[in-house]
Parts: structure tokens; sequence; C-alpha cells
């Protein structure tokens, strides 16, 4: 499961510290499933799945080293996560120069993953699926709130079928920012879909407005649009790209970031025709969406320093819109 890092201008807990929070992640999730599976393969009746304690999140600015020195003996030891690659709910997932888990301090109770039981799954991919669709919502708050602060999030994004897929789909290693607004010289930019995977940068354009569009590109500053007998022009998804592109390449240059810069044009439910070759761009329609997507979750490589360095060189600038809590609670309590 990728790990949503930035979504829009929502709060997210990786802007804390992006170097421990994706072994979190990932940590919490095996531990989860560990659990859920074991109870499932021994016939145990399961009214409701028990949280992970929260000694295992973090927040570094909470952190009291003398007062929570008891919470070695509290952690899980490192243990290899075969089991879990088998099962393709959660990977491996390695950073250099993590910090020491012996200083995970606890965080308060602002997030507890507590997924129900709604049928009792008869196979392991019922299962599966029940957990992944679960721990989906889990995400969404993890990129939507801190201990201190939350975000409003648009109940859209719980029914983005692409953004599901991505987080279910890809591996833990793979860094989404899903439509990140950007600060560049105090002018808000709402930047593409980004994907950091350990060796590239992947800029999507998704095009998903109408059901089996047909788009017909060009060099040109506008495509032409088919929907049934309605043709229509439409501005080119080539220009949104290429200001990303921009955007990326310079921040990143100017944080010393080598990463590799991929752009795709993409439509899972619709075709794009493009005479000859887009120079730099991939197209995707739903003819080849299987195939493409199948390319990128092959991935077998750890995280690697150069995206984490690519990752927090975008938290730096991404804006943030959020509340702290107890606003948070007075308005909700008041309405």
């Amino acid at each position: 499961m990728a790990q949503l890092v930035k979504l829009q201008d929502y709060i997210s807990r990786y802007q804390i510290d992006l170097a421990r929070y994706p072994t979190q992640f990932v940590r919490l999730k095996k531990n989860q499933w560990d659990r859920v599976k074991r109870q499932w393969e021994a016939g145990d009746e399961i009214e409701q799945w028990e949280h992970i304690e929260p000694a295992t999140l973090v927040e570094e600015e909470e952190v009291d080293k003398s007062r929570f020195s008891f919470l070695k003996k509290l952690l899980p030891t490192r243990a290899t996560n075969d089991s879990m690659a088998e099962d393709g709910v959660a990977e491996s997932i390695d950073v250099s120069n993590e910090p020491d888990e012996d200083y995970i301090p606890e965080e308060e109770s602002t997030l507890h993953f507590e997924p129900n039981i709604v049928y009792n799954p008869k196979t392991l991919d019922e299962l599966k699926r029940m957990f992944m669709d679960q721990f989906f919502h889990f995400q969404m708050k993890w990129a939507s709130s801190t201990v201190r602060e939350k975000s409003y999030v648009d109940p859209k994004y719980m029914r983005d079928s692409f953004l599901r897929t991505c987080l279910q789909s890809l591996p833990d290693c793979y860094l989404l920012f899903y439509y990140p607004i950007l600060q560049i010289k105090k002018a808000p930019i709402e930047l593409e879909i980004i994907l950091l995977t350990p060796t590239e940068c992947i800029i999507i354009k998704l095009l998903e407005e109408d059901d089996q569009a047909v788009y017909i590109g060009s060099s040109d500053r506008f495509w032409v649009k088919k929907v049934g007998k309605i043709e229509k022009k439409t501005l080119s998804p080539i220009i949104d790209l290429n200001r990303s592109e921009a955007i990326l390449s310079q921040l990143f240059q100017q944080e010393g970031v080598e990463v590799p810069i991929r752009k795709v044009i993409l439509s899972r439910n619709g075709y794009i025709d493009y005479p000859g070759t887009a120079y730099g761009i991939q197209i995707v329609d739903r003819r080849k969406f299987s195939e493409w997507m199948q390319g990128i979750k092959k991935s077998v490589s750890p995280m690697k320093h150069m995206q984490i360095r690519a990752a927090q060189s975008m938290l730096k600038t991404c804006q943030t819109t959020s509340f702290q809590r107890d606003i948070w609670h007075v308005e909700t309590s008041a309405e």
C-alpha cells in the first residue's frame, strides 16, 4: 500500500518527521494484519478488530526520551515480512538513517485503527480486501491530522477510486502527493498527482471526466474530446504536465535533489489517440492501464535517500490549511 504523504493542502503527519513515519506506517499495518489474519485462521469470532497501541506512532515534537525509555520493552521486535509479502498487504521497507526506536513516544489517542467486521469473510482474499478498504480510511486520517492539528477533508476523496487504487495497489515504498498545493512566490499553485518511487518522480495527469470519452491529441494548445456524438475542444493536458514538471525541476535543483521526472497522461475510462509521439510523455488509456499499473508496482527497491529528500523538498514548499484540535472540538460541540 503506497503512503499518502500529502493530500491537497491538508496537514500531514509526514511533515513532522518524514524519515520516521514511513516505517511507522508499515509497522502498524503489518502488526494489525498479522493479528487479524491470525485470529481469522484460528477461527476466532472477531466482533471488532483491536487497534494497535499508539506507542507505535510518533510526534517528534512530543518526544521526552527519559519519560518513554520503557517503551523498548513494549515495541515488537523487528521481524521479517515474508508472510506479509505473500499476502500482498505489506512489504518490508527500509529508510537509511532511521532514528533509534528506543525513543518512540506514546501519541495521544487521536489515531486508533479500529476496523469493524461488517461480514464474516469466507476466504483470505475477502479478509484482505476488507482490511485494505478500512485501512484506506485510516490513511486518510494520517494525511489530514496530527496530534495538535486537523484539516477538513472533502468527502469526494473518500470516494476517489484512483486515489484508492494507488494506495491499495502500489508498494509501501511509494510516496504519493495527491494534487499538492505548493507556495511558489507567495502564490498557491496546485500540481498534478505526484508519485515518488525509489528511482523516479512520476507526474500523472488524469483524464476521467467522462466515461468512454475519446481524446484526440496534438501539439496544439487544445485537444478534441469526443463523447458519443458530442465533440468539443479541451485544454491540452500537456500544458498542466509541463507546468508541474517545471516547478518540480526548479524545486529539486534548488534543494540538490537528483531524481528523474517522468510524465504520464492517464485515462482509465477513456481512449487517447495521439498521432505521432508525445516527446517525453507516456500516454496510458483504458487499453494499457492494467499493463502500466503492473509495470510500476513491480518495484523491489527499498526507499532511497534521494526519494526522501525529494519528498521533503516538496513538503517544505507545500501550503497547509488546518485547525488546532481544541478549536475543532469546540466547533464540533457547537454544531
